[in-house]
């Protein structure tokens, strides 16, 4: 699966939704709840936008170069609207939207297929003993990345080139968090689950490029469970 593929499945995904009144009724809860967080969080990210570009490189003197550190300002807005987004998104997850997003997985895989991946013979406080341990580093190998792609953006002047691995990296674990709601239900490992993501990176890069898109990201970020269980399902069923 490469990167145009990707970008097909999100779409995919998109129009599955929109057709389907449960799924749109759940996406739209979504988008509210996100809307809403990305109005507070790109206030606050842009009123600090000129501080942050500061950081990045400091307004040149010479006019010849002027031009290029306009452009980068630009630039920066673009991605820092987009990026206000992804965090809504994941405040939103963590207040209530797993639920909504499994729900979701749920609902478009009983239409494909009849039915849903459970675990048999397992007690739910064991599921969820389980999901709880594998998703300790699930949760921080995201943070770290950024994290360190963020320093070296700050102590480096190769800025404006991280900014673009970081917002890569970003789209690439959001994409993974809806692919992986299947393999997370059929309690796959860590190990596992991580595997599958890297043996996969180009799709994930197309899946999740769209929520860079600045106001409709909030829309391709409420519907992407359904997108992303029809891959798994298409991809990975027997």
């Amino acid at each position: 699966m490469n990167l145009i593929s990707g970008l097909k499945y999100n779409l995919r995904g998109l129009g599955f939704g929109l057709k389907t009144p449960k799924l749109l009724l759940l996406g739209l809860i979504r988008f509210v709840v996100v809307f809403v967080i990305t109005v507070i969080t790109a206030s606050l990210i842009l009123a600090y936008h000129q501080e942050l570009l500061n950081v990045i490189w400091a307004k040149p003197e010479s006019r010849w170069v002027m031009w290029v550190w306009y452009l980068l300002s630009w630039m920066l807005s673009i991605v820092l609207v987009g990026l206000s987004v992804v965090v809504s998104y994941l405040v939103s997850q963590i207040i209530f939207s797993v639920l909504i997003m499994d729900l979701m997985s749920r609902i478009t895989e009983k239409m494909i297929t009849g039915g849903t991946h459970e675990p048999v013979n397992m007690p739910w406080w064991q599921q969820f003993l389980f999901l709880i341990k594998q998703e300790i580093p699930r949760a921080l190998i995201p943070l770290f990345l950024t994290l360190v792609l963020t320093l070296l953006g700050w102590l480096t002047p190769l800025g404006p080139v991280v900014t673009i691995f970081t917002s890569a990296a970003a789209v690439i674990f959001l994409a993974w968090d809806n692919t992986d709601l299947i393999p997370a239900r059929k309690l796959l490992t860590f190990k596992k689950r991580f595997r599958i993501l890297l043996s996969t990176l180009p799709f994930h890069l197309g899946f999740g490029i769209l929520f860079l898109i600045p106001l409709l990201n909030m829309l391709f970020l409420s519907f992407a469970p359904v997108g992303a269980t029809i891959y798994y399902i298409e991809k990975y069923r027997t």
